[in-house]
């Protein structure tokens, strides 16, 4: 009897390589501590990657009613990612992400950076991004709430600029698995400007982030808030569940209560943080390219955030800083304060961070 071969069967080996080079084009870019954290956080098994992709594309023909513009299996991953692989949580994600935009047709009409206004709103800082990423690997996105000048930028082309920042910057499979954290600093956020906050635009901004957009948000830290905001917050918390109630920090005027949550090695000087002070021009010329002015009109190719590659850390080390208005964080030590009180006049979540 001669000897037994241990090689495997060149059918056997094709399909396993098969099954790795399907797995590398859909973590390509990933770093092996993400991968191992997409495995222990997000119960991501490379080895039946495409099967829960496809599972969850076969639940597209239960709704008839959205049109799916966008079915690869890049784009329902980062569903999955941002549901934790729970295939009917994401795939009712992906569903709703389709139906926002169904029913906010408008919102959604020209939907780039050179928008006039959505060039408005990331000119005057709507949001800010940090370059770099926190301590676990979270991109930081800032909101100067001061900066709102209402005759200059409605509320909806603020939330239109959040949003397409948003589709840009979830195109990196680092940030589905690592997620994002937002601070908004209200120093000198008048009671005028609050009052424009109405229920219905409230309700329209925290719906474009609840149960419609696949990030994974790692905390909502309110710095320097007003009375006014605390009242505000207390009307809207009835529409939150508990698990973003859990993330909604509202820190005060102690940034030393963020820093145990944010490293100041993180944070620029606004926020008590090591770094400079923040440029609002940089996230807008990302997006609008290196040669755009905040004084005339652009006229640069526009910047197409379905199509976007990973091109946004270079962009920003190339463009000069132009500083503009910010409002400015005042550091005071106090204690920490996590609001818990809330009326239950709405059992409608209107904000998740998952």
């Amino acid at each position: 009897m001669g000897p037994v071969s241990v090689l495997p069967k060149p059918q056997s080996l094709s399909a396993w390589e098969g099954a790795l080079a399907k797995m590398t084009h859909l973590q390509a870019g990933l770093s092996p501590d993400t991968i191992e954290k997409a495995r222990l956080e997000l119960n991501e098994n490379p080895d039946v990657l495409h099967q829960d992709i496809q599972q969850v594309r076969d639940m597209i023909i239960t709704r008839p009613d959205i049109g799916f513009l966008r079915t690869d299996d890049a784009f329902i991953l980062r569903f999955l990612r941002a549901r934790k692989f729970h295939q009917a949580d994401a795939f009712r994600l992906l569903a709703q992400y389709f139906q926002y935009r169904q029913l906010n047709l408008d919102m959604f009409k020209n939907f780039k950076a050179d928008d006039p206004g959505i060039k408005r709103a990331l000119i005057d800082g709507f949001p800010g991004v940090l370059e770099n990423r926190d301590h676990y690997g979270r991109k930081i996105l800032l909101l100067f709430a001061a900066n709102w000048d209402q005759s200059r930028n409605s509320f909806t082309d603020i939330l239109r600029a959040i949003l397409l920042s948003l589709e840009v910057l979830i195109e990196d499979p680092e940030l589905q698995i690592n997620g994002f954290i937002l601070i908004i600093d209200w120093s000198n956020f008048s009671f005028k400007q609050a009052s424009k906050l109405t229920p219905s635009i409230l309700k329209l901004a925290i719906e474009g982030l609840q149960d419609s957009f696949p990030a994974r948000f790692g905390g909502v830290h309110f710095v320097n808030q007003p009375w006014y905001i605390h009242a505000l917050y207390t009307l809207i918390k009835p529409f939150l569940k508990d698990k973003t109630r859990k993330r909604i920090f509202l820190h005060g005027n102690n940034l030393n209560s963020l820093h145990q949550l944010i490293h100041p090695e993180f944070l620029p000087s606004e926020f008590g943080g090591t770094l400079p002070p923040y440029d609002m021009g940089t996230w807008a010329r990302t997006l609008l390219g290196p040669d755009y002015s905040d004084e005339n009109d652009y006229t640069h190719t526009s910047y197409n955030a379905m199509h976007v590659k990973h091109t946004c850390s270079n962009l920003e080390r190339e463009c000069s800083p132009k500083p503009m208005k910010r409002s400015q964080s005042v550091v005071e030590a106090g204690t920490l304060k996590h609001e818990e009180k809330g009326e239950n006049e709405n059992t409608q979540p209107l904000l998740a961070l998952d």
